[in-house]
């Protein structure tokens, strides 16, 4: 869809490409003000890189969305808080001017100060998702779920801020007489208030909702490299939305995991979580309450898991942590280190695990070096996928996804690890933040799916030149046990044929700069803590 012309059939708004004219058109303003939109707000969306004149249309519309039209400006027909995300909706391929996801866009965005008065709020966001949920699963049972809590109002004499029966009353009467639609617009509903009630409430990083295109890969990838696993497990869950993304998966390669389970920080977690995998796929999951290190809880691993993936909070811990059994590779005192060591004897013999770490566990020095070279030389470390920056709302911490089997899990004598660098990929969302594109994914999943069967076999993978590489244990360790992609994956000497490559190639250069800024300042802060050790 360019210029003037009509949308062609069949292609969704996720993948459809709008220009400005497109946009002006379909939002129904003057083409300058789409400049001007452009020009005002940093979180805009970019254009798709490598054509400044073209735009995502899902991207397009979910910042529509949170524009409302002014009361002035409204057509005949439009009710107050009508964003001009409604109109642009109305004119793709499809698409429909009404329905829940229009109404929670509204609840959720321009009616939500006037509703929750001073109730705060993520509180606000969290009923509104209880209803939201309500409004799914059952669609006539709104009305009595008000009466419930008026009921153990009176019984129990809360206070409004409790049980606040006038909003309960208002969301549920809007609700009620709001068309669900489309199990897919039932979805888009739930999950644009689940997103943004974690962004309400992520004080810190054990809130931080993992973004979609990273809970592809990591789900993706495991469900190809280990069809037909029984037992599914996330020991920090969040609010299920990894455990959503590998039903996904496995629904898309016509298969379903009997069981499936997880763990929570919280009961609020708990909840989300729970309604979170039956709104996406009628799963009744069960959600125990953990704590957010499993050193700080657990005396040993849960049990033996076929399939275990995870996105666990990065920090250090408490100094008075005592050692546990499973830290097997040594003691160094954070998190997501604890999780590293925790999650390996947590495998099933032909188990598979995916944790997202942080882009310095790959290369600091110290304890996190020794715990390296134990997973890595017991055969533990499967493969590391760097990721772009930027693909998280509320931080700019760098991740990598490390992929984990349990020690002597069978293939060549001779372990190896693929190395993969997608710190390249990607394209820019809005000014600061940026996400993977089908591509992308299916790229970075099709690395790791390509060189398992491969290694097992114990036949050489060559990878992809300027994005994998498999490499030896012996070279690992000649460099320090150091597990940053951009050390042992190298671009390909040829130059490059475009204007498209030769900015491919920039990212990958400045991304390879930062990661060595970020390395030396690691450096620079280790070699500082030794000599304030000394007194120096």
């Amino acid at each position: 869809m360019t210029g003037s012309g009509a949308p062609s059939p069949g292609t969704s708004g996720d993948e459809l490409l709008v220009s400005r004219p497109d946009i002006a058109r379909l939002a129904g303003v003057r083409r300058p003000a789409v400049s001007n939109w452009e020009r005002r707000y940093p979180e805009y969306p970019a254009p798709v890189g490598g054509d400044p004149e073209l735009f995502r249309a899902g991207e397009v519309l979910a910042w529509l969305s949170t524009r409302t039209i002014p009361a002035n400006a409204l057509r005949s027909g439009e009710p107050a808080g009508t964003t001009y995300g409604d109109r642009f909706r109305a004119g793709l391929p499809g698409g429909t001017a009404g329905g829940l996801l229009r109404a929670v866009e509204r609840l959720a965005g321009p009616e939500a100060d006037r509703l929750r008065g001073p109730m705060p709020l993520d509180q606000y966001l969290g009923w509104l998702l209880l209803f939201v949920q309500a409004r799914i699963e059952h669609p006539d049972g709104l009305a009595e779920l008000v009466d419930l809590y008026d009921m153990s109002e009176q019984e129990h004499d809360f206070p409004a801020t409790v049980f606040p029966r006038r909003l309960l009353t208002e969301l549920s009467a809007t609700l009620d007489r709001t068309p669900v639609g489309s199990e897919q617009e039932a979805r888009a509903a739930f999950d644009h208030v689940l997103a943004l009630w974690r962004a309400a409430a992520a004080h810190e990083g054990g809130a931080f909702l993992t973004p979609p295109s990273v809970s592809r890969v990591m789900a993706g990838a495991l469900a190809a490299v280990r069809p037909g696993a029984v037992r599914v497990h996330d020991p920090y869950a969040r609010t299920g939305e990894l455990l959503v993304a590998y039903l996904d998966a496995v629904a898309a390669r016509g298969g379903e995991p009997p069981q499936v389970g997880g763990q929570v920080s919280g009961t609020a977690e708990r909840r989300a979580a729970a309604w979170n995998l039956r709104v996406h796929h009628g799963r009744t999951v069960r959600f125990d309450e953990g704590p957010v290190a499993p050193a700080l809880g657990h005396e040993g691993p849960l049990g033996h898991f076929d399939t275990l993936l995870t996105n666990p909070p990065f920090g250090p811990l408490p100094p008075d942590v005592t050692a546990p059994t499973y830290w097997k590779y040594g003691a160094a005192r954070r998190t997501e280190f604890d999780w590293l060591q925790y999650v390996v004897p947590c495998l099933a013999p032909e188990g598979r695990a995916a944790v997202l770490m942080p882009a310095g566990a790959a290369f600091n020095t110290g304890a996190a070096e020794t715990v390296r070279a134990g997973l890595v030389d017991a055969g533990a470390v499967e493969c590391v996928i760097a990721l772009p920056a930027g693909l998280f709302t509320l931080t700019a911490v760098k991740t990598q996804i490390w992929f984990l089997r349990p020690p002597g899990s069978g293939g060549p004598p001779e372990p190896e690890v693929l190395f993969v660098a997608g710190e390249h990929l990607g394209h820019q969302v809005t000014r600061t933040q940026r996400a993977l594109s089908d591509d992308d994914i299916t790229r970075l999943i099709g690395e790791y799916a390509s060189w398992s069967p491969a290694w097992k076999d114990g036949r050489s993978f060559t990878g992809t030149p300027g994005l994998s590489r498999a490499v030896s244990v012996q070279e690992i360790a000649a460099h320090g046990y150091r597990l940053d992609p951009r050390l042992y994956v190298r671009l390909p000497d040829r130059a490059p044929t475009g204007v498209a490559e030769t900015r491919a190639r920039l990212a990958v250069m400045t991304a390879e700069i930062e990661n060595l800024h970020t390395q030396a300042e690691a450096a620079d802060a280790e070699a500082a803590r030794w000599l304030r050790r000394y007194g120096l």
